[in-house]
């Protein structure tokens, strides 16, 4: 005679399908505070419907990008801060479609975890929702997944995807670069959201109470490190209203100043950046004082104080600082565009 059979349920086996229901509708008015006009229906349907006018653009092009918060997440977790976790998984995309300057009209998140733990996640979805308002993008959709077995408990993770659109002959992609430009430096608002596997590292030879250190401008050190990503979306939307000529943008992510201003240079220039044009910003300081990290490596890895990069004729400098300013961005002068022959270097550190 065989043993009864147990009787289980999804939620016996760790997924708890009232509480994801329950969390949508929490997070209802966060996803609603984003909506822009083109936005049909809301939250619930099998796709996000989204009725796009391009009728004021003559050869309208659509951009997307995709990204996640990298391993800056495993802090976050620790200490609590959801909602810079979201802001962070816009703020690498739409900066991305940023340095084409395209404008982002929608963005979708998907986040995973072990057990949905709703204040965590309502969290992140908050932040996404802030930074979404600040660049007038739609939290159109996403996906919410309980995984139990895949993620420790605690642990979440958050990718990002965002669709945008530049009418064809407004594309910034670097290809009018030319000898005599000048690039101008915005000011980062910290680490973003790279270079976390060696900040990692060098947390991990501090301590583990090096969370509540004072910085040098008086900030605390885990309020430094994990801040969020500075957003650069109203400074390019600034630039396009007041007709500033712009030949290049630049996000500095993850390959520091080296790879991001390269990739877009047309072959026959070269950038010299000067590092002294800009204060390096307490929170590096302190990370970089346990080890010896060369000084390439470091703006290799790190964006080092600037998080965006403008490249622009010498004659519009002085209007794109007014209106980069006007925007809250901080501007440094931080180096100059020259003619190169194949064998010199993309892009020269000095100062």
């Amino acid at each position: 005679m065989s043993a009864q059979k147990p009787t289980l349920s999804y939620a016996d086996a760790g997924v708890n399908i009232d509480a994801g229901n329950a969390f949508v509708g929490r997070i209802k008015s966060a996803v609603a505070s984003t909506m822009r006009p083109e936005v049909i229906g809301g939250l619930g349907g099998f796709g996000a419907l989204f009725k796009a006018d391009f009728s004021a653009m003559k050869e309208p092009v659509l951009v997307s990008s995709t990204d996640g918060v990298g391993t800056k997440l495993l802090l976050l977790q620790q200490y609590k801060r959801p909602t810079v976790a979201g802001v962070d998984a816009v703020a690498m995309c739409v900066n991305d479609m940023a340095a084409q300057a395209a404008e982002p009209l929608f963005f979708l998140d998907y986040l995973a975890s072990g057990t949905l733990d709703e204040d965590t996640l309502a969290g992140v979805v908050e932040g996404i929702a802030e930074a979404c308002r600040i660049c007038e993008c739609a939290l159109i959709g996403g996906e919410t997944a309980e995984m139990p077995g895949m993620y420790a408990p605690g642990h979440y993770d958050i990718g990002g995807f965002s669709v945008g659109v530049v009418d064809r002959a407004q594309v910034i992609d670097g290809s009018t670069i030319a000898d005599g430009d000048v690039i101008l430096g915005l000011a980062s608002s910290g680490p973003h959201s790279n270079g976390f596997s060696l900040i990692r590292k060098l947390l991990e030879l501090r301590g583990d109470d090096w969370a509540g250190d004072v910085l040098s401008d008086g900030t605390t050190a885990v309020d430094a490190v994990l801040a969020a990503t500075r957003l650069y979306v109203p400074a390019v939307k600034a630039m396009q209203a007041a007709g500033v000529t712009v030949h290049g943008y630049s996000h500095i992510t993850g390959g520091g100043m080296f790879d991001n201003i390269e990739r877009i240079f047309p072959a026959d220039t070269a950038a010299t950046v000067d590092i002294s044009a800009w204060p390096v910003p307490p929170v590096f300081e302190y990370l970089l004082e346990v080890a010896d990290v060369a000084r390439n490596e470091r703006y290799r890895t790190f964006n080092m104080g600037i998080g965006f990069a403008v490249i622009l004729p010498a004659a519009a400098v002085e209007q794109a600082e007014s209106v980069l300013r006007q925007a809250g961005e901080t501007v440094y002068r931080i180096g100059t565009i020259t003619r190169r022959d194949a064998a010199e270097a993309v892009v020269t550190l000095v100062g």
